[in-house]
């Protein structure tokens, strides 16, 4: 349907910009993920629901996050293929309907995503008693417990870079031993050597800067 030449869904996305910028007129925040006009109907409908619940609305990386007492409970967003909710915690959530899944098998530890295709699929009772629970996480204070910490051996490609550039090698040892394992990792991952030398070229200059590769959202 359209109206004067502009369709439901422009009209929704211009609602959405204009409820962000009018709860903070002093920031202009990038929602990508919360403005995907592709989905911001059912992104929209997501978040009327969240709305009836008792958790806090804040602005975090970006993007609305939704939190109790200060802890982030869930978020939401939309990608090319689906658009979700996703808790925080979700891993502590019993889940007896295997609606949640991991953004990343073997890499993600808490966070669990509930996927949705279309509207339909959208059940307001079931969203609310999944986000009741999530409250109930936090209002317990269940956390995974961090793993023990274990040093990993420089990928040769990093060494020689250290070893040849005084800046790159002071501000490597300034960081923490987690955020050097931050970036080893991040090399290691990469499978090949052009992808590893690009990955090497991209965390130089937050290496010299003290700054940790995941600094930026935390």
């Amino acid at each position: 349907m359209k109206l004067q030449g502009i369709n439901l869904k422009q009209i929704a996305l211009l609602l959405n910009t204009i409820f962000i910028c009018k709860s903070n007129p002093n920031r202009i925040y990038k929602q990508d993920m919360q403005n995907e006009e592709k989905w911001i109907t059912e992104l929209m409908l997501l978040r009327s629901i969240i709305q009836k619940t008792p958790l806090f609305r804040t602005i975090k990386w970006g993007a609305e996050v939704f939190t109790w007492n200060g802890r982030n409970v869930l978020s939401y967003g939309g990608f090319r293929n689906y658009f979700a909710l996703w808790f925080y915690n979700g891993v502590f959530l019993t889940d007896k309907d295997k609606l949640l899944v991991s953004a990343q098998e073997g890499k993600t530890k808490s966070l669990r995503q509930w996927r949705f295709s279309s509207a339909k699929e959208i059940d307001e009772a079931k969203i609310l008693a999944y986000i009741q629970e999530a409250i109930e996480v936090e209002r317990k204070g269940l956390k995974i417990k961090p793993e023990k910490f274990q040093p990993l051996e420089l990928p040769v490609l990093l060494e020689e870079a250290i070893r040849n550039d005084d800046r790159l090698s002071a501000g490597f040892k300034k960081l923490s031993p987690g955020k050097q394992k931050e970036y080893i990792v991040y090399l290691l991952e990469a499978k090949q050597e052009q992808t590893r030398n690009r990955r090497l070229e991209k965390i130089m200059p937050g290496i010299m800067q003290g700054i940790g590769l995941n600094d930026k959202y935390k």
